[in-house]
């Protein structure tokens, strides 16, 4: 049995942290008004010089140093983001140019906040029939660049940044105890476009285009979509929600992290919350969370880890791991 074993972690935020305060300078919104909506108190932007792969390769070397592997080692680099630098090429391979990795495989993955849950169990496939033995599997976003400034109900929401894991495919006897990535899943739904979309695009109004959002709906189908995608995913594993020791979920909002809670019977100290630290930062988040809770010294080795994502599209998904 080959497992997809996590190594290593890490994560890169802009130097530019802006709170609430300073936000509300700009926008016609109070500190009160978006921590009781969304539990955000600030959130990092990315500033001159600071891209969507810059910040990716910053991650990515953290992540390697904390797994103690060589740059050159990796045989694959996938970038979760739907804020890439260019169009094409994708990020991924400047991400490889700056490591010093050429030769092995490169490309971006977009699913908007649940992009992240689509590279990870791309590479955890990949890995297990043997098309790597390394992996980088990165979410990073300058989702600052895609925001209506005059728009407060969006632009209050999301933030920069970017995280990183390090995976390294190994070979297991027995599955009872064996780290690595156990199951995964992952679903779309194209028909609910109109509710998180950007209104542009290469092929459509050549232009990059501001994201638009209608919260309510959204919030409505994340509670229930990602509620039913950790059924599966435990139900998938022959797990139960009790033997799970920490939920990493996307940070889009605290109260989608607490309702999503209680519909699983989860108690929220089994949850790890950084959307009041970073806000959302769609592809980012979950890895940047993941970094967090490993750093803070609340996930441990031998722990049950859920991740789940849910984003535009829509897409959403989760996957299960034994790190």
């Amino acid at each position: 049995m080959i497992r997809s074993v996590i190594r290593g972690s890490g994560s890169a935020l802009p130097a530019r942290c802006v709170s609430n305060a300073e936000l509300a300078e700009r926008v016609d919104t109070t500190d009160e008004w978006i921590v009781e909506r969304t539990g955000i108190r600030q959130r990092y932007l990315a500033g001159e010089g600071e891209t969507t792969a810059s910040l990716a390769t910053d991650a990515a070397r953290a992540a390697l140093d904390d797994a103690g592997f060589d740059a050159d080692s990796i045989g694959l680099i996938i970038l979760a983001t739907s804020t890439p630098d260019n169009t094409f090429p994708a990020s991924a391979t400047k991400v490889q140019a700056a490591l010093g990795t050429p030769g092995g495989i490169a490309f971006d993955v977009q699913a908007v906040c649940s992009g992240f849950l689509y590279a990870l169990t791309t590479a955890d496939a990949m890995l297990r029939t043997g098309m790597a033995k390394r992996a980088l599997v990165i979410g990073a976003e300058t989702f600052s660049r895609i925001l209506d400034w005059e728009d407060r109900t969006t632009c209050v929401l999301f933030g920069d940044g970017a995280g990183a894991l390090v995976l390294e495919a190994e070979e297991f006897r027995d599955e009872a105890g064996a780290p690595g990535i156990i199951a995964s899943a992952l679903h779309a739904d194209g028909a609910q476009h109109d509710l998180l979309y950007v209104d542009g695009g290469p092929s459509t109004t050549q232009t990059v285009g501001h994201l638009r959002m209608k919260g309510r709906e959204v919030f409505r189908h994340a509670v229930v979509n990602l509620a039913q995608v950790l059924r599966e995913v435990l139900d998938g594993a022959g797990l139960t929600a009790e033997e799970i020791d920490w939920v990493v979920p996307h940070q889009a909002n605290a109260r989608i992290l607490d309702a999503t809670a209680r519909k699983l019977g989860l108690p929220p100290e089994k949850v790890i919350v950084t959307v009041d630290q970073h806000a959302n930062t769609s592809a980012a988040s979950v890895p940047l969370a993941f970094d967090h809770g490993v750093r803070s010294g609340k996930i441990a080795r031998g722990d049950l880890v859920m991740f789940e994502a849910m984003g535009g599209g829509f897409t959403w998904g989760a996957s299960l791991a034994r790190y």
